[in-house]
């Protein structure tokens, strides 16, 4: 009893990083400022990080994207630069896709170099993007409280409104996108009808969505919480790091290594975690 005791102890007392169901693999360095989002490129194993470098206002044009390798070295700090406020990307038709504050952009996968601003209605705060396997690419407007897509070089609203309540995390998934609602919710909009269901609620504001390979999905919220949503909706919690003021922004996940990669935004570094 004595032992069993000191054990409940021990763990209270631990942060609740240290109590997560996920292990640290590896961190990065501090160098890669304001780190948003990241993005894995299974083709050519480069992991790519969105960072605002500063706040997420209309006057910062120092945002930028790197490149790092999978085990968390910094290859390129600044792939693509002079950046306004850069929040969530997408691989497309060849490209990478980043939504700056109040644009979608093209940039050159090979160079870096961007080749287009595509303008968007209204835009006050674009953040999170996905593809679908014919090169459509959706995106949230999360102030906006809309849904946009970019099909065939044109940008056109797709939702707007209720049930939209501050929407960021965003994936493409079978016909239909899975929107992380700001008040804790997982809607999925289905394509065809421009219907809206619930996949999954009790959680805080959403910002980053994954499929766990496995039917399942992992959800972040910025403030430092990551959750574990099962194929039946059930949320169970994984990671809490919000006491230590380390945030956990819009991740990715790579199914076949159990790697979540995290962007931690004010601590500004990536961290990999092995799922238990």
């Amino acid at each position: 009893m004595r032992n069993l005791f000191f054990a409940v102890a021990l763990a209270a007392s631990l942060p609740a990083a240290a109590q997560s169901g996920l292990t640290k693999v590896w961190e990065t360095d501090t160098s890669l400022t304001t780190p948003e989002a990241v993005l894995y490129d299974a083709r050519t194993k480069i992991i790519y990080v969105s960072c605002i470098n500063g706040a997420p206002a209309a006057e910062n044009n120092g945002s930028f994207i790197a490149k790092i390798s999978p085990d968390g070295k910094v290859i390129q700090r600044k792939f693509t630069e002079n950046l306004n406020s850069t929040k969530g990307m997408a691989m497309a038709n060849g490209k990478l896709y980043v939504t700056e504050l109040t644009k979608l952009t093209e940039i050159d996968l090979k160079t870096g170099k961007v080749l287009k601003r595509h303008d968007v209605p209204d835009a006050k705060f674009l953040n999170d993007i996905s593809a679908d396997e014919k090169g459509n690419v959706y995106f949230t407007d999360m102030r906006g409280n809309s849904l946009w897509m970019l099909q065939n070089g044109t940008v056109s609203q797709l939702a707007a409104n209720q049930p939209l309540n501050n929407p960021n995390g965003l994936l493409y998934e079978k016909g239909r996108l899975l929107v992380g609602n700001g008040d804790g919710k997982i809607l999925a909009l289905d394509l065809k009808t421009k219907q809206f269901s619930t996949l999954a609620e009790g959680m805080g504001g959403i910002d980053g969505l994954s499929p766990d390979g496995k039917g399942g999905y992992f959800a972040s919220e910025w403030q430092g919480k990551i959750w574990h949503v099962a194929p039946g909706g059930k949320p169970t919690l994984l990671h809490d790091s919000s006491a230590q003021k380390m945030n956990t922004a819009d991740f990715d996940y790579i199914p076949g290594q159990q790697l979540l990669l995290v962007p931690t935004f004010f601590t500004n570094k990536v961290i990999a975690y092995k799922v238990k």
